[in-house]
C-alpha cells in the first residue's frame, strides 16, 4: 500500500471552514431533498440507523393510520397477506424463496435467534472475525458460556493488502470441532467488504454452518441468498434499502428450518400446521407489535429504485464510488495510508486516525474528536477507538444524499483538529 503525501493546501482557519460550510449546502445533491436530513448537518453516518426518505415516512404513518382505524380486522385479517407480500417482495430482490424468510427488528435479533436456537456440545468450536460487530459477538460469547463450547476468535489485521488473507486465515483457524462461523459482510467497525461469498463456499462444503451477519447487507452490495447457500443470513433493512426502524430480516435455509425458533415462543408454535410450515406458524406471530415498518418494504424497494436512472445497481455503484472518492480525499489530505484496496470496500470507509487509541475501558464513550465535530463543526460521523486491531479509527458512509463537497469540509476539521500540515 502506498502512503500518499499531505497536499500542500493551506491549512484553512476556523471562520474560513464555517464559510466553506454554508457554501456546500447551498448546493447539495439534488437528491437530498427527499430525505427529512437537518439542512444544515453534514451526515456521513448513514451506517449507524440509516436514514429514511419522506415518501418512506409518509407510507409508514398511512399504514400505522390504517392498522389503528380496526386494529382487530387488521391483525387477524389482514397481517398475513401484508406479511406475504413484503416477503415476495425481500425474495425477489434477494433471490431467494419468500418461505425462507422471516421478519424481524433487526439484525441484532436474528444474530440472537440463530445462537440461541443452535444445540452445542462442550468443546464445540464457533468461529468468529475479532472485526465482529460487540453486539453479535456479545451473543456468542452468551452462548458459548451456556453450552461450554469455545470462542476462537481469528485476528485479520488492518490494514489489510487483500481478501485472501481473510480467506487464508479465516480457513485456517477451521478445526474438526467447528461447527459454526460467524461471518460479516461488510464489517462494522473497519468497513471491510469480507469475501463472504467465497468463505461461505468453502465452510459449507466442509459442513460448517455459516452464519452471515449481513447488517450492512441488502441496498449496500447484491445478495443473491439461494446462490450463497449459506445457512443462515440477516440483514437490517433500515440501513441501505432505507426502510424504517426496526425493519429487518432473517433467512434461514429450507434444511435449517427445523431446528430455528423465534426469540418469543407464541401461538405459532402449537397452531395447526395446514398447508403450511412451522418456521412460517412461529416466525409470522410472535405476538401484538407494530408491523407498519415491514409493511412498507415494497414501496421502499420500489420507491428507491426510481430515484436514479439505473436502479439498484447504479445506486449501489454510486455510493461505492462516492465511498472510495471521500477515503481517497481524506487520505491524501492528511498523508493518511489507505488501509486496503478499493474491491474491500462497499459504502463505508474505516480510516486509522494518526496518534493513540483512547483506553479500551473508555471504548464505548464519546470520542471528543466526534464530539468536537458534532459540535463545532455540524458533521456528523463516528469516531471511536477500538481495541483488535487497535486503533482511533474514523469512519464515513455514502449514501446518495452526500457530495463530495461535504467530505471535503470533514477534510478541512480534521487538519485542524488534527494539527496536520
Amino acid at each position: 500500500m502506498i502512503r500518499r503525501p499531505p497536499r500542500s493546501t493551506p491549512k484553512p482557519s476556523s471562520a474560513a471552514s464555517d464559510v466553506y460550510k454554508r457554501q456546500v449546502h447551498t448546493m447539495p445533491s439534488h437528491l437530498a431533498k427527499h430525505w427529512n436530513l437537518e439542512p444544515s448537518r453534514i451526515f456521513l453516518n448513514h451506517g449507524s440507523f440509516g436514514a429514511c426518505p419522506e415518501f418512506v415516512i409518509e407510507e409508514q404513518r398511512k399504514w400505522q393510520d390504517r392498522m389503528e382505524s380496526e386494529p382487530v380486522r387488521f391483525f387477524e385479517d389482514e397481517m398475513p397477506l401484508l406479511l406475504k407480500q413484503s416477503r415476495d417482495a425481500l425474495a425477489d430482490f434477494l433471490s431467494c424463496s419468500s418461505e425462507d424468510l422471516a421478519l424481524v427488528p433487526n439484525a441484532t435479533t436474528g444474530v440472537n435467534t440463530i445462537l440461541r436456537s443452535l444445540i452445542f456440545s462442550k468443546g464445540d468450536e464457533i468461529l468468529v472475525p475479532d472485526h465482529a460487530y460487540q453486539a453479535c459477538r456479545n451473543a456468542i460469547d452468551f452462548v458459548a458460556r451456556r453450552w461450554g463450547a469455545t470462542v476462537v476468535t481469528v485476528s485479520i489485521p488492518f490494514p489489510i493488502d487483500g481478501p485472501e488473507i481473510v480467506v487464508d486465515l479465516m480457513m485456517g483457524a477451521a478445526t474438526e470441532k467447528t461447527k459454526l462461523v460467524m461471518i460479516d459482510t461488510v464489517t462494522s467497525p473497519t468497513g471491510l467488504r469480507m469475501p463472504f461469498e467465497e468463505l461461505t463456499s468453502l465452510f459449507e462444503e466442509k459442513g460448517i454452518e455459516v452464519l452471515l451477519d449481513a447488517a450492512h447487507g441488502i441496498g449496500m452490495i447484491p445478495l443473491h441468498l439461494d446462490e450463497l447457500g449459506a445457512s443462515y443470513v440477516t440483514s437490517n433493512c433500515h440501513k441501505w434499502l432505507c426502510a424504517p426502524k426496526g425493519t429487518a430480516f432473517l433467512h434461514v435455509r429450507s434444511d435449517k428450518q427445523n431446528k430455528i425458533q423465534p426469540l418469543t415462543i407464541s401461538h405459532g408454535h402449537t397452531f395447526p400446521l395446514g398447508t403450511t410450515t412451522r418456521f412460517r406458524h412461529e416466525f409470522d406471530w410472535t405476538g401484538t407489535q407494530d408491523i407498519s415498518g415491514w409493511c412498507t418494504i415494497p414501496g421502499v424497494i420500489q420507491g428507491m429504485e426510481d430515484l436514479i436512472e439505473g436502479g439498484w445497481p447504479a445506486i449501489m455503484q454510486h455510493n461505492h464510488d462516492l465511498a472510495i472518492e471521500g477515503r481517497n480525499l481524506i487520505c491524501e489530505t492528511l498523508g493518511i495510508e489507505a488501509p486496503c484496496p478499493d474491491s474491500m470496500i462497499a459504502c463505508i470507509s474505516t480510516l486509522q486516525l494518526p496518534g493513540e487509541p483512547l483506553p479500551h475501558e473508555i471504548m464505548h464513550e464519546p470520542d471528543p474528536l466526534h464530539e468536537i465535530l458534532s459540535s463545532k463543526y455540524n458533521i456528523q460521523v463516528p469516531v471511536w477507538s477500538w481495541p483488535s486491531p487497535a486503533g482511533r479509527y474514523l469512519r464515513i458512509s455514502a449514501q446518495l444524499y452526500n457530495t463530495i463537497e461535504e467530505y471535503q469540509v470533514l477534510v478541512n476539521a480534521l487538519r485542524i483538529e488534527l494539527n496536520c500540515d
